[in-house]
């Protein structure tokens, strides 16, 4: 009886109204909720995405959320705004039906949403219009000046040079695209090294805060400013009032620390200490390398270096292990002694370079062969014998052994650079090397493809060749060598077994021309295509193509370079401007003559290794071609491409990135040489002072770094080697460029 009255008065007309206004209420509450949580959730993404690198300072990241919170505020009113719009239609369209209540709230809630997408996208086009119009064009380059070399060699003769280039790599520092970078996947390589960021960030540096700050928030909202150019950063390289609180590292690898290839992380078995690529920590460490257990000796001179150096300089856990089983190292006391003429090759390593030479006469060593590149580090005796005649190795320390024989090999004073050889380019330009020589490196060439044979035909120089040399190979190895070598069109000159010490020697050739490629049956691996750069080689993975050899005489790599050493002053038709490069041939010639071999304070007797960390045409490396040093010319991956040029002229060079650490053991350099780099990477890196960390990671203690720069970097610089300890040696500025020599000391934390 009552559900039956009930049901009478909601036949009725107010009857109908209770139920439209519930339903009302309903609908006003649920808009309500929903735009509620709809606001808290756009608030709290823009906030997480505030936090680009979580690694950055505090003071940094909140200058940066601050902003972002301003942004979402204005965006949260407008929302709620548009919430009570879409409920007061709702109740007046409750009191006319029920169905036209529907039909409006609907339509009034699509609107709402439409018109603020609307908003946004115009707004991001607007942005984006504004950001493209106001770009201007590149500017031309300038002509670098011709240098005046009839000074003395000082400061003072070369600052209108200096100046000139400079302000030229300053124009093309925002015009230059990087040539050999291809760092689209490092942002998955760096994560795999934040495990170490928290760990070896051991320096406590005190700087300005207020204009961390600014710079940071500036960075991170650069893209929304519609200016259009790009920001310069208006402070110092390094803040003037600073203060350097330096701390040990603390990784497994200890005295033997190389950041980007030591990748140490997991727990209990599961320890990782090794891997297969280059990964860097997101923040450069800014912690100091130990020393050896029991201290590190001065090394031995060169060319007594070759036959004996300290143990303890490195003291390896499985190097006295490894030397029990070889009988061309063995130690003696407080050395170890390496045998003359004594190699893996039972014979000795000279009858071993002579048979090579008897197979194909035309390798004639340290004339038409001057520049090798030698696949691991086995047995150095191939390049100290290879030295001997004139012959450039550089030796490539693969990190998939534990011996750490690379860091023997330059211990000895032998050219080394340390990387993976597994998935990316090497960081080299294309065809530079007249040979490479693999002497049981054990690296399964044929196999994923044959992508690492490619690899090394893109570097080979055309008519270049390719060395190989094992024992005791299975058929089935040889078959697939066979198969892969030719389908690159790749010739055997020669394949012949020494007797003597069962070794099989086997000698490739590249082809000079392409049209050996369009005779291939099957077109496995295809050509590369035109857009695909062969000299990219930073984070780029390997291709599995073949890149053309060039035809036109324009070209590099048409003609076989001039014998050594007429190649070091010869510069080839490819090379625009060539009154340049013989200006900067003197211009450094002049400099070392004058300057850094007699009024620097620096023993060149105690001096082997050597690196140009900001090389140009190789011209420091050219002056220094009569001592009894090597130089390892770095060409950073953001300047000009100069690194053929450099390999052209019979030296060696490697590109990298100065933001990053060098792929190279401690203490492997007697001496380094930055001419303004500092300058160059002001607008690049984010910690600069990591470099200089860096310089004393790569330095040996006794060592000398000569910088020069502006005085404005130079001033704090030398506060910064202060904190280090180092010992300033000598100081000069003129009209605001100096030189700095400091000498590295045996001081640690």
């Amino acid at each position: 009886m009552a559900l039956a009255r009930l049901g009478r008065q909601a036949k009725k007309p107010h009857g109908l109204c209770v139920k439209m206004t519930a339903v009302a209420v309903l609908g006003l509450c649920f808009v309500f909720i929903w735009s509620m949580f709809s606001s808290s959730s756009s608030s709290a993404t823009t906030r997480r995405e505030s936090f680009d690198d979580i690694n950055e300072p505090i003071s940094a990241d909140a200058g940066v959320v601050s902003k972002s919170g301003t942004q979402s505020g204005k965006m949260e009113p407008a929302k709620k705004e548009g919430s009570k719009e879409d409920g007061k239609v709702k109740s007046e369209s409750n009191l006319e039906s029920n169905d036209q209540k529907a039909v409006d709230s609907k339509n009034s809630l699509s609107s709402v949403v439409r018109g603020s997408q609307e908003r946004n996208e115009k707004q991001v086009v607007d942005k984006r219009k504004e950001k493209a119009d106001s770009k201007s064009p590149k500017k031309k380059r300038k002509e670098e000046k011709a240098v005046d070399v009839s000074g003395d060699g000082e400061l003072e003769n070369e600052k209108d040079d200096q100046n000139g280039e400079e302000e030229e790599e300053e124009e093309e520092e925002e015009e230059e695209e990087p040539v050999m970078d291809g760092k689209e996947d490092q942002e998955g390589v760096n994560q795999e090294g934040e495990s170490n960021e928290e760990r070896d960030a051991g320096a406590d540096v005190v700087e300005s805060t207020d204009q961390e700050v600014t710079e940071k928030a500036e960075e991170e909202n650069d893209g929304s400013k519609s200016t259009g150019q790009k920001r310069k950063i208006k402070g110092p390289v390094f803040d003037p009032k600073a203060h350097y609180s330096w701390k040990l590292c603390s990784t497994r690898s200890k005295h033997n620390y190389l950041p980007c290839i030591d990748n140490e992380g997991g727990s209990g078995r599961l320890q990782i200490y090794r891997h297969t690529e280059r990964s860097c920590p997101r923040a450069p460490p800014v912690c100091l390398v130990p020393l050896p257990h029991g201290g590190y000796e001065t090394p031995i001179r060169w060319p007594e270096s070759t036959l004996k150096i300290f143990h303890k300089n490195v003291a390896h856990p499985k190097l006295a292990e490894f030397i029990k089983k070889h009988n061309w190292v063995n130690e003696s006391g407080e050395y170890l002694i390496f045998h003359t003429n004594q190699s893996e090759y039972r014979k000795g390593v000279l009858h071993y370079l002579e048979f090579i030479e008897e197979m194909v006469p035309d390798i004639e060593w340290g004339k038409n062969i001057r520049v090798v590149l030698d696949i691991g580090c086995t047995d150095s005796s191939f390049v100290a014998s290879l030295l001997d005649k004139d012959v450039m190795v550089l030796s490539l320390g693969l990190k998939d052994d534990l011996v750490d024989l690379a860091q023997v090999a330059l211990e000895r004073g032998f050219p080394v650079v340390v990387s993976p050889f597994a998935a990316r380019r090497l960081p080299f330009p294309s065809m530079v090397f007249d040979a490479i020589h693999c002497g049981s490196c054990n690296i399964p060439w044929h196999h994923n493809g044959g992508k690492l044979l490619l690899e090394m035909n893109r570097i080979l120089r055309p008519n270049g060749y390719f060395i190989l040399s094992s024992r005791h190979e299975s058929v089935e190895e040889v078959e697939a060598m066979s198969t892969l070598t030719a389908s690159i069109c790749w010739n055997i000159l020669a394949h012949k077994t020494d007797e003597d010490s069962e070794v099989g020697v086997k000698i490739y050739q590249k082809p000079e021309s392409n049209d050996i490629y369009d005779l291939r049956r099957k077109k496995n691996p295809p050509l590369c295509k035109e857009n695909e750069n062969p000299d990219a080689a930073w984070y780029v993975p390997i291709k599995t193509c073949l890149h053309t050899i060039p035809a036109a005489i324009e070209q590099r790599g048409t003609e076989w370079p001039e014998e050594w050493p007429k190649r070091l002053e010869t510069f080839p038709d490819w090379m625009n401007n060539k009154d340049k490069l013989v200006a900067d041939t003197n211009h450094w010639k002049a400099i070392v003559e004058k300057s850094y071999l007699t009024g620097m304070g620096v023993d060149w007797a105690n001096v082997r290794n050597v690196m140009d960390m900001k090389a140009i045409y190789g011209g420091f490396a050219a002056a220094l071609s009569q001592q009894k040093v090597w130089v390892m010319n770095v060409v950073p991956v953001h300047a000009p491409d100069t690194l053929p040029f450099i390999y052209e002229r019979g030296l060696v060079g490697i590109y990298h990135d100065w933001c990053e650490s060098f792929g190279t053991y401690p203490r492997s350099y007697d001496l380094l040489h930055a001419d303004h780099l500092f300058s160059r990477l002001k607008n690049r890196c984010k910690q600069p002072v990591a470099i200089v960390v860096e310089m004393d990671r790569v330095l040996r203690p006794g060592g000398w770094a000569i910088i020069r720069d502006k005085v404005e970097i130079l001033d704090p610089l030398e506060g910064i080697f202060k904190s280090l300890h180092w010992e300033i040696r000598m100081t000069f500025s003129k009209d605001k460029e100096g030189i700095i020599c400091a000498q590295k000391t045996t001081w640690r934390p």
